[in-house]
């Protein structure tokens, strides 16, 4: 029974200090480990420099193992302090760490593949949560929260473009199709349209006929629907959302973030975010 609280209590240890950032232990834990993400993207990047890549790629290949080892035994610990591992492993943050790992062991069997190591730059997304900087974690949440909202709007406008763009494609074939060799096909005169009406504007295909220049000038008006339409729908959800002040709190049993200040249980898992043991109440 003792060795289980012992158990119990280094777990929850190790939990308040690699993942919340109220505490000082916790938080010098997480800049530290900023500082070695900072570093590992770093030296991964130099070492796609050809002349530094050559003099100091003996010393880049130990730094690499060294922070590798580091984030691996992070990770490692990260999943055992968890109630339910999985909820962490599947979650946003799990897969990034995972994935901030993996290259290193992939280069012994795939020449090149440590270059994907620069993912790391995604962990420094924990920046906002470790200077509690509460304002920017809660204006993230309003986003995602915004575009969780709008999407059926979303999805229904962008079912739409595409019948316009499939439309345009095919009238441009037919139009330009007899004359000009760059709508040789209806796939590649679509192309046309999704470049035209993106506003991208490429200019590797362009319609000669006077009817096809009437088309492509109705289709960059409509372009200006692609950008204002989408951005429209997801301000008026930002503006209606509620903002609430957000903690630095991650529940033990599904690894979730983004609480409530006064939160008691998780609002995804509903499981006490700090699970009290028996020693606590006693």
């Amino acid at each position: 029974m003792a060795d289980h609280q012992n158990r119990d209590k280094i777990r929850r240890k190790i939990h308040e200090i690699i993942f919340e950032a109220d505490t000082d232990s916790g938080k010098v834990f997480d800049e530290v480990l900023l500082i070695l993400i900072g570093l590992s993207v770093i030296a991964a990047a130099i070492e796609t420099i050809p002349n530094i890549h050559h003099d100091l790629q003996h010393n880049l290949i130990i730094f690499e193992w060294i922070f590798t080892l580091i984030f691996t035994i992070e990770y490692i610990l990260r999943i055992y302090s968890t109630l339910r591992p999985y909820k962490y492993i599947t979650s946003f943050y799990g897969v990034v760490d995972l994935l901030a790992i993996v290259p290193t062991y992939l280069s012994l069997f795939f020449a090149g593949s440590q270059a994907l190591i620069i993912i790391r730059a995604l962990r420094l997304l924990r920046i906002f949560r470790i200077f509690k900087m509460g304002k920017y974690v809660d204006s993230s949440q309003i986003i995602i929260r915004s575009m969780k909202l709008s999407l059926p709007k979303i999805t229904v406008f962008l079912y739409f473009i595409l019948l316009v763009v499939c439309i345009f494609g095919a009238i441009m074939y037919l139009v330009e199709g007899s004359t000009n060799p760059s709508y040789d096909s209806i796939p590649r005169s679509i192309y046309w349209a999704i470049v035209t009406i993106t506003t991208v504007g490429f200019g590797d295909i362009t319609p000669n006929t006077f009817v096809g220049q009437f088309l492509s000038a109705i289709l960059m008006i409509l372009g200006y629907a692609v950008i204002a339409v989408p951005t429209g729908i997801v301000s008026s959800e930002i503006i209606t959302s509620r903002r609430k002040s957000i903690s630095t709190q991650t529940c033990m049993y599904c690894s979730a973030e983004g609480h409530d200040d006064d939160a008691k249980y998780c609002k995804y898992c509903g499981e006490q975010i700090n699970p009290v043991t028996e020693e606590d109440e006693g």
